[in-house]
């Protein structure tokens, strides 16, 4: 069953805009998966590397973890052939999709904040220039280089321990979303393994870092991810016009070059706020049975 509940949590992460925190907690797994990552500590790794397997296996929450991972993996590797296809054949729908997820996500992450200050509006206004001026300023084909990748798993990885927030949106804002779905597509074993690596690392290093952060700041962190979500929208705009710099600049559809297939961007946009509408829901819903039952 909890493999069952990573092969959901593996699609969500291969979305943009769809947290995969969310179905972790929507399928009641998320305080397990977040405990039993920062479990993986100096006594953990002492353990491992003093051929105690079994007490290491156990304090780890080895079985859980097994099972999460493989049932994530599973379904990214079915779905990344998918999402490879739709990027190259349906872009405008595809983005537009995306954006409708992003949009409504970030209206979720924030609609039940309490008690925002002015300190905490000026973070969500300072996340919202920075995704921007990542969008703007960069490149949107960064470079391939390993270290990079290294870079794209790291952070990616790190957002299964933030709220709101997923991985494959990192991963498009970075500019790598299609190139790692298509490194995943045609296992490309070198770059996955670069990508495993940095993720490992990345979850492994800030698990921590961002759990006190969060609990410290929860307020000013959840807005300064929003700003950046809100600002990021550039990326996943779905009409874009490249320059002789390299650089893509959104356009109005009447500006786009080609047909806009505003109909069909429209129609997949409000599909990609519904699902997010549906999952907040079953969410919502879960959060008030568990509290009823306490």
């Amino acid at each position: 069953m909890v493999a069952v509940k990573g092969l959901i949590m593996g699609a969500a992460n291969v979305i943009p805009g769809v947290s995969g925190v969310t179905i972790a907690f929507l399928t009641g797994i998320y305080t397990e998966l977040l405990e039993s990552i920062k479990s993986v500590d100096g006594t953990a790794v002492k353990l491992l590397f003093t051929g105690r397997f079994g007490q290491f296996w156990k304090k780890i929450n080895g079985n859980f973890l097994l099972a999460v991972g493989a049932g994530i993996l599973v379904s990214i590797f079915s779905l990344a052939r998918l999402m490879t296809f739709l990027l190259e054949t349906y872009p405008i729908q595809t983005w537009a999709f995306f954006f409708g997820l992003v949009l409504v996500s970030t209206i979720y992450m924030i609609k039940d904040l309490k008690d925002i200050r002015w300190q905490q509006i000026l973070s969500a206004l300072v996340g919202v220039a920075c995704g921007v001026t990542l969008c703007l300023v960069s490149p949107s084909e960064t470079g391939e280089s390993l270290p990079f990748i290294f870079i794209c798993g790291a952070i990616g990885m790190c957002t299964m321990i933030l709220p709101g927030i997923s991985g494959s949106f990192i991963l498009v804002l970075l500019g790598k979303y299609a190139y790692i779905m298509d490194a995943v597509s045609n296992l490309d074993i070198l770059v996955l393994a670069v990508f495993a690596v940095g993720a490992v690392v990345g979850i492994l290093a800030f698990s921590h870092f961002f759990s006190w952060v969060v609990k410290k700041a929860y307020n000013g962190t959840i807005m300064f991810l929003s700003g950046l979500m809100l600002g990021s929208l550039v990326k996943v705009w779905p009409w874009k016009r490249l320059l002789d710099s390299g650089v893509d600049r959104p356009v109005l559809p009447s500006q786009y070059t080609g047909d806009p297939a505003l109909g069909g961007a429209v129609i997949w946009a409000v599909a990609g706020i519904l699902l997010v509408l549906i999952i907040e829901t079953l969410s919502a819903r879960r959060r008030s049975a568990g509290a009823e039952a306490a």
